[in-house]
C-alpha cells in the first residue's frame, strides 16, 4: 500500500484544505441599485453603509423610470471580497431595493463621471492650461481675466490625471458628479 502524497491545503479539492478561502486585499467596487423612488430609501442605504462603518467613494442617484418610479443608486466603494459580499447581500435585503448589480464582476462596464475645474492663472500658466484642456477635450465653459472654469467628462482616472496637472497651474475649486456606470452588452 502506497501512501498518499497529499498535504494538508495542498488544493482546494483536498478535504485537509485548511487555507482561508478569503482575502485581505481590499478592491473598488461599482455596485449599481435598482430602487422604488420613495422617501428614505437613500437614507436606509447610506445609514446601511454608515453603520455597518463601510465607505463610500462616490455617489449618485436619479429617477430612471418616471412611470415605474425606479431610481438608480450607483455606489463606488472599497473592502475586502467578503466586505463587499456582506454590502450586496445587506442592500438586497433592503425592502425598496429591487436589484443589485456589482457591475466589477459582473463583466465590462462603462464609467463616466463629468466634473468643472476653476483655474485661476495668467500669462504661461494660463497657455499652458488651455493647451492641456484641449488634449484632455475639456471645455471652457466660463473665462474671466483671471481664471477659466473648465467641462470635463471621462473614466474618474481621467478626472484625477486632468486634476493632477492643472494644481500647478492654479487649480481653485473642483466639482464631481461621480461615477455614472452601465454595464455593457445586453
Amino acid at each position: 500500500m502506497s501512501a498518499l502524497n497529499i498535504k494538508k491545503g495542498s488544493n482546494s479539492h483536498s478535504a485537509y484544505n485548511l487555507r482561508p478561502n478569503f482575502s485581505d486585499v481590499e478592491e473598488r467596487h461599482t455596485l449599481a441599485l435598482l430602487v422604488e423612488n420613495e422617501p428614505g430609501v437613500l437614507a436606509r442605504v447610506i445609514g446601511l453603509f454608515a453603520g455597518r462603518g463601510y465607505n463610500i467613494d462616490s455617489l449618485t442617484v436619479a429617477e430612471v423610470d418616471y412611470t415605474g418610479h425606479l431610481s438608480r443608486i450607483t455606489i463606488v466603494t472599497r473592502g475586502t471580497p467578503q466586505v463587499i459580499e456582506q454590502i450586496k447581500a445587506q442592500t438586497g435585503r433592503i425592502i425598496s431595493v429591487r436589484e443589485v448589480h456589482d457591475l466589477t464582476v459582473e463583466g465590462a462596464s462603462v464609467e463616466r463621471e463629468l466634473a468643472m475645474f476653476k483655474v485661476a492663472g495668467s500669462g504661461d500658466k494660463r497657455v499652458e492650461a488651455l493647451r492641456l484642456a484641449d488634449i484632455f477635450r475639456a471645455n471652457v465653459v466660463d473665462s474671466t481675466l483671471e481664471s477659466f472654469v473648465f467641462e470635463i467628462t471621462g473614466a474618474p482616472e481621467k478626472i484625477d490625471a486632468f486634476a493632477d496637472l492643472m494644481r500647478p497651474l492654479g487649480l481653485i475649486d473642483v466639482a464631481r458628479t461621480g461615477v455614472a456606470a452601465l454595464s455593457r452588452g445586453t
